[in-house]
Order: C-alpha cells, then structure tokens, then sequence
C-alpha cells in the first residue's frame, strides 16, 4: 500500500466515523425535516444541481485553465455536499435537522443524479465525459447512508450507549481528519503550486463565492437555513469529484491538486461569511422551529 492509498483511507476513516456520529446524536425526525417542506427541499435541489453545475460549466469557458483543471472544476460541481459539514454548518449557527436531512436527500439523489449530469455536461459542453453509477452509489454509500444509518439505529435502540460513545468517536474522528489533511497537503502540495497563478485559483474562489451567494439566497428568510445551504451549496465532495474526474482524465496529477486547492480556497472564501453570520446571531434571538 503506498502513501497516498493510506492517506485516502484514513480520510475516509475519518468521514465515516464522522457521520457515524452525526447517527448516534440524530432522530427520524431530523431526516424527515426537508422532506417536510417542499419548497425548501427544491430550493436546495436546484442550488445544487442545477445553478452551480451551470456556474463550473461558465467559469470553465471564460477562464484559460488546463484541460484536466477544467474537468476538475465541473467534477467538484456535480458532486454533492460533503458528509463532513452537518458539523461546521451546526457551530456556525446553522439548523442541524435540516443539515442531516440534506446530507441525507443529497447523497440519495447523487446516486441516480451524478451519472445524468455527467452525460448532459458532456453533451452540451463539448467535453466527453462519463461515469459508472456503482462507483458513485459505493461512494455514497459507504460514506453517507450506511453509517448514519448505523448510527441512528444505535441511538434508537441503545440511547445509552449512543449518548456514551459520541463524544469519544467525535473526537477519534477530528484526529483521523487532522491527521488525513496533512498527509494529502503534504502529497498533493507540489501539484498545487503549478496551479497557482494561471487562473485556477481565481476561478475556484469565483465558484465559492457563487455558491455562497446562491445558497444564501435559495435559504429562503431564516438565518439558520441559509447558514446550511449555502456552506453545502459552495462545498462539494471530494471523493465523488475525484471519481467523476479520474473516470474522464486518469492519470492526472493535475486533478488531485485543483481538488485540493478547492478546499483551501473554500475554507478561506467562506470564513468571511461564517464572521458575517456569527455576528447576525450575536445580534438577533434565536428562531423558533416551526412544525408544518
């Protein structure tokens, strides 16, 4: 096994156990809050899978980026929201319920959606593209559905032992991420460097920003849903746009750097909207769930 496969798999390590946590302190309830509200769950939907894809294909075309950096780009763009935000969108101020719900509907939906996308994008865009559903449903799978699903059906029937153990798996789960970051900075590093100047850099700032303002706006009024959708509108998930990528340029050292550089960018381009938000709750009282 090499570096680089014990890097992924400690960061999938990571995700996993993440969103086994997420299970251990989550209800039927929480999963259900989006399928509750329709308009909320097209609003979100259409943010996602429909503007943004739109954005990556218009950045792709106005900027001068490689070949394999623009496939990248669209990648990052059909994939869904990251398994890991529930968890920042929560510190943040933002709805839990409806940040698991998400989790969950999106990474549903990436399964039959992804693969569709991927033959439109090609259609349209002049660039061949594909994708096997299985890869993208075993991506989903492993580290979405079945270990919240797992760690529901603990807190269900063991709350006991799910209220005992969520603490240490968080905390097992924050130190298998540090640690899975740092190997694949330290990996991926040289291939981010050449990116850096010609383009790239600008343009996946440009498709942060664009999913923070889209996001912010299709939350609809309520500060803490907008929290929500416009962190997973502006994130993506690495591991289903490495897929989507590789299945269309294998080989490319180009397509783990551009991906990487996306999380350090997102992380620098949304710090000044989660400052913005913190200070809008410190401002205003807590809102009141409303059931419909």
């Amino acid at each position: 096994m090499t570096f680089q496969q014990l890097t992924g798999l400690v960061l999938q390590a990571s995700i996993v156990m993440t969103v086994f946590g997420f299970g251990l302190q989550a209800t039927v309830a929480d999963i259900l809050y989006l399928l509750r509200r329709p308009a909320l769950l097209v609003r979100s939907i259409g943010a996602m899978y429909l503007v943004m894809p739109l954005v990556a294909i218009a950045l792709a075309t106005t900027f001068n980026l490689l070949p394999s950096v623009r496939i990248a780009m669209i990648a990052l763009a059909l994939s869904p929201m990251p398994p890991l935000l529930p968890g920042k969108q929560g510190k943040a101020g933002g709805h839990t319920p409806y940040a698991l719900g998400l989790m969950a509907v999106v990474g549903l939906l990436a399964i039959a959606v992804v693969p569709i996308e991927v033959q439109l994008v090609g259609r349209y865009s002049g660039q061949r593209f594909q994708m096997d559903p299985v890869v993208i449903a075993r991506v989903v799978l492993v580290t979405t559905l079945l270990p919240l699903s797992i760690g529901m059906a603990i807190a269900a029937l063991l709350p006991a032992v799910a209220a005992r153990v969520a603490s240490p798996v968080a905390s097992a789960a924050k130190v298998l991420l540090t640690l899975g970051m740092l190997a694949l900075l330290a990996t991926a590093l040289p291939a981010v460097l050449p990116l850096v100047g010609n383009g790239t850099l600008l343009a996946i700032a440009v498709f942060v920003a664009a999913g923070l303002a889209v996001g912010h706006l299709a939350g609809g009024s309520r500060r803490d849903e907008q929290i929500v959708l416009a962190l997973s509108t502006a994130s993506r998930h690495p591991a289903i746009a490495l897929a989507v990528a590789r299945a269309n340029v294998p080989d490319e050292a180009h397509l783990g750097g551009t991906v990487l550089l996306f999380l350090l960018v997102g992380g620098l381009v949304g710090a000044p909207y989660l400052a913005w938000q913190r200070r809008r709750a410190q401002e205003t009282p807590p809102l009141e769930v409303s059931v419909q």
